[in-house]
């Protein structure tokens, strides 16, 4: 190749120097060994540079964070002497160390010259970002499912420590939250129906409707959303901390499963307690309407409480707690699942927390509103 000034200082630098283009080619490993031949002998480079630099790194077959200064260096360079710097042919192990250390952002002046990709590229990049999301949503749904199976098998390796404190945390804490939010619940309810009862002297059947309202659904809805607002963010706060932590890679390090530790642990209490907050969400919505119906409807005790289990059935109690357990199934997936999303540092935590709530009720939503095209066309 004919050029003005054609060395190979380094076996692994390939430097051909041309009037208006300086080209650079990287070849084999960039570690530590061969770190400092290259800098020196980009140092010794003929001065002044050209406007333009190319820099192949299609050869590059290693690159450690000792190589990266390599590139931090050309970077320097190109800074320093007001020149164009274009990377070439970028490996993608190189590609994602750069991203890591956050050295392919561009420079203040001059710098990294990169071509913006058209719309199908961005298509094609969108396309690949949603699929490896979706890869990633089926590898923790099938890591928690295999956890869950086996400790039917070995229920010895469940934590019963950790299970019980997350019934307390998810239960026991959540229990005034939920009895005042349903008691006013059940209070309106009876109040705004009642408005159109009594023009038709139908007054006892507020109890019938609080009574069907809370316990198939508003229940179970609005048991989820306090326990979505509450643990579900928790879930993903105290996972999100740990990967930023790296206390998650370190139980990988030690040979334990996070799933078995971190995730099951949680799904399990949630599984067990929500459905019984379900049902103390139903007696205090009940007892707000009672309320309503003795002071307001004229109503007794007596004949409110009789309406109330004239009305409900078996089935709809059990149908209210089937749906609060997929709920709760849900909403400690989801939680588990954004703190394992987490990147960075507090905001990534800040994040996950709030698509871990926002996830959280709309799949409780989508879910219902399935249940209830389900129970409209199928009831024993």
């Amino acid at each position: 190749m004919h050029n003005d000034h054609d060395t190979t200082p380094s076996p692994t630098l390939i430097v051909d120097s041309k009037p208006e283009l300086l080209t650079l080619g990287l070849r084999g490993i960039l570690d530590l060994r061969t770190t400092p031949g290259i800098m020196e002998s980009l140092a010794h480079i003929p001065k002044p540079l050209p406007r333009l630099i190319h820099a192949d790194l299609s050869g590059i077959t290693r690159m450690d964070d000792c190589g990266a200064l390599v590139i931090l260096q050309l970077r320097r360079m190109a800074e320093k002497h007001g020149c164009t710097l274009e990377m070439l042919g970028t490996p993608g192990h190189v590609q994602e160390l750069l991203d890591f250390l956050r050295l392919d952002d561009p420079p203040r002046s001059g710098g990294v010259k990169r071509a913006k990709p058209g719309i199908m590229a961005r298509f094609g990049i969108k396309t690949i970002e949603v699929a490896s999301q979706a890869m990633t949503h089926v590898s923790f749904v099938g890591e928690v499912t295999v956890t869950l199976l086996s400790l039917l098998r070995h229920p010895g390796r469940l934590r019963l420590g950790d299970v019980v404190l997350y019934m307390q945390r998810v239960g026991v804490d959540a229990l005034p939250i939920v009895g005042l939010i349903s008691f006013l619940l059940g209070l309106i309810m009876a109040f705004m129906s009642a408005v159109q009862l009594q023009q038709f002297g139908a007054n006892i059947y507020v109890a019938s409707l609080v009574a069907l309202a809370m316990v198939r659904e508003l229940g179970p809805i609005m048991t989820a959303i306090l326990v979505a607002g509450r643990s579900g963010s928790a879930f993903a706060a105290e996972i999100g901390t740990m990967k930023v932590s790296e206390e998650v890679d370190a139980l990988i390090t030690m040979g334990f499963k996070p799933a078995m530790f971190l995730v099951a642990p949680k799904i399990i209490a949630s599984l067990l307690v929500v459905p019984l907050l379900a049902m103390y969400s139903n007696l205090f919505a009940i007892a707000g309407g009672l309320l309503i119906g003795v002071t307001t409807l004229d109503l007794t005790v007596n004949a409110y409480m009789a309406q109330t289990m004239n009305t409900l059935t078996i089935f709809d109690i059990n149908w209210g707690l089937f749906k609060s357990a997929i709920f709760a199934v849900l909403i400690a997936t989801v939680g588990c699942f954004k703190g394992y999303q987490v990147r960075g540092g507090a905001a990534s935590v800040g994040q996950a927390t709030t698509s871990a709530v926002v996830t959280g009720i709309f799949l409780v939503i989508l879910v219902d509103s399935v249940l209830a095209v389900i129970l409209r066309y199928w009831r024993p």
